[in-house]
């Protein structure tokens, strides 16, 4: 079992990562609560909702399930979810329970965050993605123009990882995952990137998938650390999403997973970076890494002008002007903000590039 805390401005929590340990949730809980809301989806209640309730054994559990998928994270899910906590009469005592991926993660705490101004939740995420997003306390819903735009900064009481849920993912989902881990290799850690380029993302051992998600959690909470509220260093943890975010978006949310649209983000940004700073980045040794592990780079077929419109949604544009986290190296992440034109060349090649292969 591996543990690191994270300090924010409000409180410490743990994040602990270890194999079965669902089935101690109880000994992470360090508060008696009023009630307990467990929120959870289709396909994670069916394998570990009834592991959660009896670790939780005693508690009074509401469970609150959810469809799968980013649909799900929406305004319409996020009033039916506060709905359940009314009509169950959950008060300023009560304890939340995101029991999921990101998606779940994200809605969960934005729950949380905003049912009787904040009350506590707990993150036991069941997805490789899920390592990066439910570390650091941001929640969120989408909204059909863009994705995270509303939400909050809410840290949670714990993060509780057992990894033994990965284990049912499908390959997509693992894929989702390792984007995520590549990230944070890319803008801290040249070895572990170097290490991650040389697996196969579905025949990772048990140990060694510990390790990993172990080494992307420790670069994303030194980062949150030392900014919490993202006005510094942690917009260097969006390598790769600016695009991510309106390619999900215009495709519809869904129809790739977050972590494979993020791939596609980082291997623009690379492109983007050798352009403008002219280092040596592993381009062809990442493009390669997709293709190996079967990233959808095929879906890159969209409209370039509408898509930029998108990219001028998310949360770092200022006056309208796309901002990237780019690499001066690895290690070096940077925000540059782009122009219309820079922005629309580089796509135009970027999208004739992955059409060619």
């Amino acid at each position: 079992m591996n543990e690191l805390n994270v300090d924010t401005s409000t409180h410490s929590y743990s994040i602990t990562i270890g194999d079965g340990i669902r089935h101690r949730l109880k000994d992470f809980i360090t508060k008696k609560y009023s009630s307990i809301l467990v929120i959870t989806d289709d396909h994670v209640a069916s394998l570990y909702l009834d592991d959660i309730i009896h670790a939780l054994k005693g508690e009074r559990i509401i469970p609150a399930t959810i469809p799968s998928g980013e649909g799900s994270k929406s305004i319409e899910y996020y009033y039916k979810l506060q709905t359940i906590a009314m009509e169950n009469q959950l008060d300023r005592q009560s304890l939340i329970i995101a029991l999921g991926g990101g998606v779940v993660g994200d809605l969960a705490g934005f729950v949380a965050a905003t049912f009787m101004r904040g009350i506590d939740y707990i993150q036991v995420p069941t997805t490789i993605l899920a390592h990066d997003s439910s570390v650091g306390g941001k929640v969120a819903i989408n909204h059909e123009l863009g994705k995270n735009m509303i939400g909050n900064f809410y840290p949670p009481q714990a993060v509780v990882y057992d990894v033994h849920t990965v284990r049912s993912l499908p390959e997509h989902e693992i894929r989702s995952g390792y984007a995520e881990l590549i990230k944070e290799a890319f803008i801290r850690d040249e070895s572990f990137l170097k290490e991650l380029l040389s697996i196969n993302v579905q025949d990772v051992p048990n140990n060694q998938l510990i390790k990993h998600l172990y080494s992307g959690i420790q670069i994303k909470a030194d980062i949150v650390e030392k900014d919490e509220k993202e006005s510094s260093i942690r917009q260097f943890l969006n390598l790769g999403h600016t695009l991510a975010h309106a390619l999900e978006a215009e495709l519809g949310y869904g129809k790739i997973t977050h972590g494979e649209a993020v791939a596609i983000g980082i291997l623009f940004a690379l492109q983007v970076s050798e352009d403008k700073f002219k280092p040596s980045l592993p381009y062809s040794a990442f493009y390669h890494w997709l293709k190996r592990n079967g990233y959808p780079l095929s879906l890159f077929n969209v409209e370039i002008k509408h898509l930029i419109k998108l990219m001028k949604l998310d949360k770092k544009a200022t006056y309208k002007q796309v901002q990237m986290v780019l690499l001066r190296n690895i290690a070096d992440p940077v925000v540059v903000e782009l122009s219309d034109k820079e922005l629309e060349f580089a796509l135009q090649s970027f999208k004739k590039e992955l059409n060619a292969t």
